[in-house]
């Protein structure tokens, strides 16, 4: 019973590892493209100049929302069926804990794919005006 949970933890922390790896080249990416700027605030539109992206970055927060039929869900799903069925104190509590987690990790994925690719900029122009496109070099990563 201990080794199917360690198995658990093992695969959810691969599968993590991997779409947590495209989220942070995905977002790597738009803050190199916006001339290194970081504040969230000041990011916004950027749907049309860097489409594909946003949809890297879309793959990625689904999966890490536990999206069904991506990696995400499998893992993270298994894992709180695991906790839940266990029938102690400490598991329902931990499955409790990863649920709200869940529910809290998909509110900040969607908040921040609306800040970066939809809401309006409130950067100043000369940001919004100096977009450049990546080259493919990093198009390759991404996809992969």
């Amino acid at each position: 019973m201990v080794y199917q949970g360690i198995l658990l933890d093992f695969f959810h922390l691969i599968n993590h590892a991997f779409f947590k790896a495209l989220l942070f080249l995905s977002a790597g990416t738009v803050i190199h493209s916006i001339s290194d700027e970081q504040d969230i605030r000041k990011m916004g539109g950027l749907l049309k100049p860097l489409n594909f992206v946003y949809v890297m970055f879309v793959i990625g927060s689904l999966a890490l929302m536990g999206f069904p039929f991506l990696t995400g869900f499998y893992s993270k799903d298994t894992l709180l069926e695991y906790t839940f069925s266990t029938f102690t104190s400490v598991s329902l509590f931990s499955y409790w804990l990863g649920l709200i987690t869940a529910l809290f990790t998909a509110f900040y994925s969607l908040r921040l794919i609306l800040f970066v690719f939809f809401f309006e900029s409130s950067s100043n122009r000369r940001i919004v005006e100096n977009l450049h496109n990546i080259s493919i070099f990093v198009y390759i990563p991404l996809f992969f």
